[in-house]
């Protein structure tokens, strides 16, 4: 038996995935409102950065992993036109649903499909793009999710890991004061859920920093990888290229 961590508790590596498909269960139907309101809107500003640095071109393959509830799928669908594809991911059923519900009403029909990035059901060297929003520091082998990410991607393709991470020293106490004071109460108020954004929290506190989630890419087979800090470091952008 070996253990991981499910935020700070300390749980069985089978034990984990099933808690997150808790959390994500429980929050589902409240997720884009909360996300609004966590981060004053600007997670509608790191997605469409992303969007930026990724410069997806008409006809490219693109592959969102933990895709929830669309944002980038859609925005993405519409960078690669009716030559391209989008293949819109989750390995949360609830939250898949949200987002082909929403993929749907703005009009975008992509295939969606429940998937464990630890094990991606597509043959090699299949996508120009790979994206992880806000779902890497929930999967319990992060290397094996990158390896994968890696070899699906074709040569010259790009991951592009936007991710909660390790804010600038000088606001270290002022954020953790927001994250484990505010954060859970919006979510008791909005979410019905308190505990799911406690270890939403702890989970930030317990991701690889920037320069660590650097070397566990370029250990996966990426052969160059950018770092950009957003919002001072409460988010980074991770960009590998594949040789």
């Amino acid at each position: 038996m070996a253990d991981t961590h499910f935020g700070y508790e300390t749980v069985d590596e089978k034990d984990k995935a099933r808690r997150v498909r808790g959390v994500f269960d429980s929050v589902a139907s409240r997720y884009d409102v909360m996300n609004d309101l966590m981060s004053a809107g600007l997670h509608r500003f790191w997605k469409r950065y992303t969007i930026e640095v990724a410069n997806p071109k008409a006809g490219d393959q693109v592959l969102d992993i933990a895709g929830g509830t669309g944002d980038l799928s859609l925005a993405f669908s519409r960078k690669v036109g009716p030559t391209g594809k989008v293949v819109h991911t989750d390995i949360n059923e609830a939250m898949l649903r949200q987002g082909r519900d929403r993929l749907l009403n703005e009009g975008a029909l992509l295939p969606s499909l429940v998937c464990d990035a630890e094990k991606l059901p597509f043959p090699d060297g299949t996508f120009n793009i790979v994206t992880v929003a806000f779902g890497l520091r929930n999967m319990t082998h992060k290397d094996k999710a990158l390896a994968e990410m890696q070899r699906v991607l074709k040569p010259g393709g790009k991951l592009l890991v936007l991710e909660f991470s390790k804010v600038a020293k000088p606001l270290e106490k002022a954020y953790d004061w927001y994250s484990f004071s505010i954060l859970p109460k919006l979510g008791k108020w909005v979410a019905k859920d308190e505990d799911s954004y406690r270890y939403l929290a702890e989970s930030i506190r317990m991701h690889p920093d920037q320069e660590t989630l650097r070397q566990m890419m370029k250990s996966a087979g990426f052969g160059h990888v950018d770092v950009h800090n957003l919002s001072a470091g409460v988010v980074a952008l991770h960009m590998g290229i594949k040789c």
